[in-house]
């Protein structure tokens, strides 16, 4: 069978590239390795499930003094919600390309054979081959296990995937990781009703972050139950029982759950990327440069598997830049200025630019502004009131260069300060502007102002 353009994988970039392709008349075939994973991750196993999850977590926080089988309850509710909204997503992603004509869906794993040729295995049984003028990987990634006796085969140890489609709230969750991940699932577990203790093996707690910022997460977590446990070396595992060693003595962490939540890779596991002449970095994700080429001529590598930042707007933008190389333009990886993230925790945290740390290292002079979330009058309405405004203001020039929003709707509010940033506009500009009232954004006329 041949193509003009084999996909392989239907994450963000794959999916909407094919789509694209499909309605300039391209032949285009999509392969998907699980009829589950229709729409990539995102949908299905990452940032709209956990959202899903999140906002039926705060639901339940408001239910605090239920007895536990009350919030068992809720959370087994949660769950099924949670598989409505990703079933919903994923049947109209597959049906808004099967139902395109010029694209092709196989149901099946997919690896190369040569440069231009990809070999299916079937879902349904058999194989079939591929030939593809150009060929694009968008494998995504993969939960980071680590290799700690007892975890392996263990019913009670999950994912950040697998612990979204347990129907039972465990009354003790161990996280083993803490990180973003990590603490957005330490957030949400905890307001379901669990008790949840974090491992982390460093003594630094969320080390990328400014002193302060991680310093008020760790707080307002620890205020919702969160118990942390820093410098603690997971030794083992039995059941969902954790051994760990802190400060040279061993300790035993009984629980019901443990949660691995140590990160992501890129997914190229079976891809057999050496017979395309695709190389791969030490990471194991795909080498590419500003195109996204890989070091293949005919084969482009988007989203997580190119090593990149690991959000799905990410791969949106990795899509605009191929799309950009096979219709004459040129937008590159260089284009892209800083990268904005949220946590969605409960108080979330949103990112974008330069922290202070990072400022001093470069010896750029700054100001540091700074606003407690209780002094907004919209905290005060939603009655959630903890964290903090920070931006990182140059001092000579008055340009944004980053900022850390942990508050109600930071995850909003970013996009905002992102948008300045990328207009090379002077802090003032968000100062002065007119804002409706009363809302969160409208603590930029204040934060600025300082």
């Amino acid at each position: 069978m041949k193509y003009d353009a084999i996909i392989i994988g239907f994450g963000k970039a794959g999916k909407t590239l094919a789509g694209a392709l499909a309605k300039q008349g391209r032949q285009v075939a999509l392969v998907e390795r699980s009829r589950a994973m229709y729409g990539g991750t995102c949908i299905n196993v990452g940032c709209i499930p956990s959202k899903s999850l999140v906002t039926s977590a705060a639901e339940a926080a408001l239910h605090a003094d239920e007895p536990f089988e009350a919030k068992a309850e809720r959370y087994a509710a949660a769950i099924a919600e949670k598989r409505r909204v990703t079933g919903l997503l994923r049947g109209k992603n597959y049906g808004k390309l099967h139902d395109l004509p010029g694209v092709a869906i196989y149901d099946g794993f997919g690896r190369f054979l040569s440069s231009n040729q990809v070999e299916v295995a079937l879902t349904d049984g058999g194989t079939t081959v591929l030939e593809g003028e150009k060929i694009f990987i968008n494998t995504g990634s993969v939960p980071i296990v680590r290799e700690i006796p007892g975890l392996q085969g263990n019913p009670r140890a999950y994912t950040s995937e697998t612990l979204m489609d347990e129907e039972r709230l465990p009354r003790r969750l161990t996280l083993i990781g803490a990180g973003y991940i990590g603490m957005e699932f330490a957030s949400l577990y905890t307001n379901f009703g669990a008790q949840v203790t974090v491992l982390q093996d460093g003594g630094t707690f969320l080390p990328k972050e400014d002193r302060d910022v991680a310093e008020e997460i760790r707080s307002v977590l620890e205020k919702r139950g969160v118990r942390f446990l820093l410098g603690a070396k997971t030794l083992r595992a039995d059941g969902g029982t954790v051994v760990y060693e802190q400060d040279g003595a061993e300790h035993t962490l009984p629980g019901d759950a443990i949660l691995l939540a140590t990160g992501r890779r890129p997914n190229t596991d079976g891809l057999q990327a050496e017979k395309a002449g695709v190389a791969l970095t030490a990471r194991g994700a795909v080498q590419v440069d500003a195109l996204l080429r890989t070091t293949a001529p005919n084969i482009w590598a988007m989203g997580d598997v190119n090593g990149g930042p690991q959000f799905t707007f990410v791969s949106l933008d990795d899509f605009r830049i191929v799309l950009s190389q096979l219709t004459g333009g040129s937008r590159s990886r260089d284009d892209r200025s800083s990268v904005p993230y949220s946590v969605f925790m409960d108080t979330p945290l949103s990112r974008v630019g330069l922290t202070e740390r990072e400022a001093a290292e470069q010896n750029i002079p700054v100001r540091i502004l700074k606003l407690p979330a209780a002094a907004i009058p919209k905290a005060q309405v939603l009655r959630k009131t903890d964290g903090f405004l920070k931006a990182v203001v140059h001092a000579e020039t008055g340009k944004i260069l980053g900022a850390a929003l942990l508050c109600p709707e930071s995850y909003e509010m970013i996009n905002l300060v992102k948008l300045a940033m990328d207009l090379d506009a002077d802090y003032t500009v968000l100062r002065d502007r007119i804002y409706t009232h009363p809302t969160m954004t409208e603590a930029f006329n204040d934060l600025f102002a300082l």
